[in-house]
């Protein structure tokens, strides 16, 4: 199994853990979750079109990186990274509204901006043609996209939902900016191992 594939794996269990453990324990209302998940009814007009949109970033954004689209459906693969781009706007300006008066906005933004900056900086490259980079910022972008999955893996345990709210700050810029790094590390794997000859 080559290393896309393992890499691709690990991100489906990550997704399937959360699924499982996180997701569906809110909607039959877990008693760890209950105070979040009161939270999540109260904030639903905004929190719909957050998740409907952060679910079109969160799937499409895979495609993105299938050759076999974009060597056979062009078209196709333009019109889902317009549709990538759109979905990040949205699902970031939604979460920047939900956490506006909230102790969490700080984190809120760096997260939120961080993810409109690199989906842009794809989008750009795109567009003027620069595609080797492109590809690199579109890893970026969806490394910040993952974050929905990667903050939520340590969810089942009690001592998560007992942090302080300036931890629980520093967890998500940190997870958004490690979430950045480890990207860029994956893309540039083989170069950080080479030897020069």
């Amino acid at each position: 199994m080559n290393g896309k594939r393992v890499l691709w794996s690990l991100l489906a269990l990550a997704t399937l853990w959360v699924v499982l453990s996180n997701e569906v324990l809110l909607l039959i209302d877990y008693p760890l979750f209950r105070e979040y998940r009161q939270l999540m009814i109260q904030d639903r007009a905004l929190l719909i079109p957050h998740a409907v949109f952060g679910c079109v970033a969160f799937f499409t954004g895979p495609l993105q990186f299938s050759s076999r689209l974009r060597q056979r459906r062009p078209g196709l693969h333009r019109l889902m990274g317009r549709s990538y781009v759109i979905a990040v706007y949205a699902a970031a300006l939604t979460a920047f509204a939900i956490g506006w008066d909230r102790p969490l906005l700080p984190a809120t933004l760096a997260q939120g901006l961080t993810w409109i900056v690199v989906t842009t900086a794809a989008w750009v490259l795109a567009r003027n043609g620069q595609i080797a980079a492109h590809r690199q910022w579109v890893a970026r972008s969806y490394a910040v996209t993952f974050t929905f999955v990667s903050l939520r893996i340590p969810s089942v345990w009690p001592a998560y939902w007992n942090l302080p709210e300036a931890s629980s700050v520093y967890v998500i810029t940190a997870t958004t900016l490690a979430s950045v790094l480890v990207a860029d590390l994956v893309m540039h794997w083989r170069e950080l191992r080479g030897r020069r000859g």
